[in-house]
C-alpha cells in the first residue's frame, strides 16, 4: 500500500532524481535505510523508475506525435511493432480500440514514410495517419513530470533538493562516444546507478565517472525522469486533450497548463490541434472537474477534443506489460 512517506519520496525524486537517500529520508522524515527500502519496494514493483536518458536533439532527432487509425483486428501486432522500435518513445491506446497514439523520434528533414511506415505490420492495417511536429515542451522536456500524486513538500525542503541538484545545463551538447555506452547502459537501466557501480562497469575511475557524468549533465545531453505509473498511485482515468490556440495565446496557455497538477505533459505541437496535453485524473468525475473548473479557466482555448487511454504499452524509457514499469527489451 503506497501511503504518504513513498508520495514523498517519489516527490523528493520528482525535484533531484539522484538525491542521496540520506537527504531523501531527512525530506520524507523517515531513516536513510527506511528510504532506500521504500524506494527500492516502488522500483521492485513496477511503480516507477528512475532513468537516464540521452536528449534526442544530441543526436538532431524532433520529436514526432503520431495518430494511426487502423483496423481493429490489426491493432495488437500494429501496437506491438511500434512499442518495440528504440525510435518510438511512447505508445499508447484510445478509446475505441483502433486509434494509436505514439511518439517518434526522428530528424525535421525525414521523409513521412521514414518517420512511421517502416517495419511496421503491412500498411493496408492502416486506415489514416496524422504526423504533427512537437515544436515545444512547456515546463520539462520529459514526458512523466506527473506531480498531482500528493506527498507535497515545503518550499525548504524544495530548497534543500534543488540546492544539492548540479546546476541547470549551459550547452553546447557534449555527444556520447562509444566508450560512454557502459554507462549510459546503466543509467537506462536505473539512473540512480551510483559511482562506484559505474566505476565498475566501465572500468574507469571513480573520479573519472564524476567527470564524464557532470560533463553530460551540464551540456544537457544527460538528463534524468522519474517514470511514474498513475494508476497504483490512484490515478485510473488518463487521457489526451488536444487543444486549439491562437499563436498570440501559445506559450501562456501552455505554461498555465504545465503547471496543472493533472498534467504530465504539455506541448505545443504543429497540425490543426497545436497544443497536447497528456492528463491523469482519478476517475471520470475527476477528470469532468478538471476540464469545467481549470481548463475552462485558461482563456485562449478555442476547440478541443479528448483522447481516453485505455492502455498504455510505453512511455519515456519504459515498457508497460502487466501494470508494472519495466526496462525496455523482452517482457
Amino acid at each position: 500500500m503506497i501511503d504518504e512517506v513513498d508520495r514523498k519520496i517519489l516527490r523528493s525524486l520528482h525535484y533531484h532524481p539522484r538525491a542521496s537517500f540520506r537527504l531523501i529520508g531527512e525530506v520524507a522524515g523517515v531513516s536513510e535505510q527506511t528510504a532506500a527500502r521504500r524506494y527500492q519496494a516502488l522500483r521492485r514493483e513496477g511503480v516507477m523508475r528512475v532513468v537516464g536518458l540521452i536528449n534526442p536533439e544530441v543526436h538532431g532527432l524532433a520529436r514526432w506525435v503520431t495518430r494511426i487509425r487502423c483496423r481493429p483486428d490489426r491493432v495488437a501486432p500494429l501496437a506491438d511493432a511500434l512499442t518495440r522500435r528504440p525510435d518510438i518513445a511512447y505508445v499508447g491506446l484510445a478509446s475505441g480500440g483502433s486509434e494509436i497514439i505514439c511518439m517518434i523520434l526522428s530528424p525535421v528533414d525525414a521523409p513521412r514514410d521514414d518517420i512511421l511506415l517502416r517495419q511496421l505490420p503491412k500498411a493496408a492495417s492502416v486506415l489514416d495517419v496524422s504526423i504533427d511536429l512537437l515544436i515545444h515542451a512547456f515546463g520539462t522536456v520529459g514526458f512523466s513530470e506527473w506531480s498531482g500524486y500528493g506527498g507535497r513538500l515545503t518550499p525548504d525542503q524544495v530548497a534543500r533538493l534543488t540546492a544539492d541538484r548540479p546546476p541547470a545545463a549551459t550547452g553546447p551538447f557534449q555527444p556520447p562516444t562509444v566508450e560512454d555506452t557502459p554507462l549510459l547502459d546503466a543509467l537506462a537501466e536505473d539512473g540512480r546507478t551510483t559511482h562506484t557501480r559505474l566505476a565498475e562497469l566501465t572500468g574507469w575511475s571513480k573520479a573519472r565517472v564524476a567527470r564524464r557524468l557532470d560533463a553530460l549533465e551540464s551540456s544537457g545531453s544527460l538528463t534524468y525522469d522519474v517514470d511514474l505509473l498513475p494508476e497504483p498511485l490512484g490515478h485510473h482515468l488518463n487521457a489526451i486533450l488536444w487543444l486549439r490556440v491562437a499563436p498570440a495565446h501559445l506559450q501562456r496557455v501552455g505554461d498555465e497548463l504545465a503547471d496543472h497538477d493533472e498534467v504530465a505533459f504539455a506541448g505545443a505541437m504543429s497540425g490543426n490541434h497545436n497544443i497536447m496535453a497528456v492528463v491523469n485524473c482519478r476517475d471520470a468525475e475527476d477528470f469532468y472537474r478538471y476540464l469545467t473548473t481549470r481548463v475552462a479557466a485558461v482563456p485562449g482555448v478555442d476547440a478541443y477534443s479528448v483522447s481516453i487511454r485505455v492502455r498504455r504499452l510505453k512511455q519515456a524509457a519504459s515498457l508497460i506489460a502487466h501494470g508494472r514499469l519495466i526496462p525496455p527489451g523482452p517482457a
